[in-house]
């Protein structure tokens, strides 16, 4: 039998969770990619499980067995970078991530140590293409 989905939406408001993130200047990037987020994806944020913030939602399901919901687009202010989670599979996502600075990437992750060190419009187009890739992926 699958096992349950263990990130699910939260009833903790967003606005608590980033006053407990540490250090303060984390949780100041924090808001300031909650505010691109929910202006790019026209979504509120959410909190998703103990530490992500998620904008929309779609229902996934694995040959597997295993399904659930996960947020469309989102990131984690964790302690030692950003942590934000995308599908950024689109033709020409790889341009817009040559351009957005320093930052490493995983499957479906961008890792980013400091605000600074990235282009924010480049990652506003990073958002928006995700928002297009998964609303091609997983219609409503």
């Amino acid at each position: 039998m699958a096992s349950a989905n263990k990130t699910k939406p939260e009833s903790k408001s967003v606005a608590a969770f980033l006053a407990e993130v540490e250090p303060a200047a984390r949780a100041e990037e924090g808001q300031v990619l909650v505010d691109l987020f929910a202006r790019v994806t026209g979504q509120p944020p959410a909190l998703w499980g103990p530490s992500i913030i998620g904008f929309g939602a779609y229902h996934y399901r694995y040959e597997s067995g295993r399904e659930g919901e996960s947020p469309r687009v989102a990131f984690s202010p964790r302690k030692a970078k950003l942590v934000c989670y995308l599908k950024f599979e689109s033709a020409g996502a790889e341009a817009i991530l040559a351009r957005l600075g320093k930052h490493s990437t995983g499957k479906g992750c961008i890792y980013i140590n400091r605000l600074s060190d990235i282009d924010l419009s480049v990652l506003e187009e990073l958002v928006a293409d995700s928002c297009q890739a998964m609303a091609e992926a997983y219609p409503k």
